[in-house]
């Protein structure tokens, strides 16, 4: 996810898979040189539908520019 660097929008961001009652594996952020804030967050045990679903629900975050998902294999 790009953000803008609000300091709520981790929690947010983590808040949705809460509601989904799944604990991330791991969660980075990073706040770069264009004042933007990256962060990234590895799940397992969730179904594409499931993550497209949680990925457009953060994108419509009001301080989020872009959220998207990819499968690690």
């Amino acid at each position: 996810m790009v953000a803008d660097p609000d300091p709520t929008a981790i929690g947010r961001v983590i808040e949705r898979f809460q509601n989904l009652n799944v604990v991330p594996r791991r969660v980075s952020a990073e706040f770069a040189a264009n004042d933007r804030l990256y962060i990234e967050v590895d799940v397992f045990g969730l179904t594409e539908e499931q993550l497209s679903l949680v990925a457009s629900k953060i994108g419509q975050g009001v301080s989020i520019y872009h959220a998207h998902w990819h499968r690690l294999d």
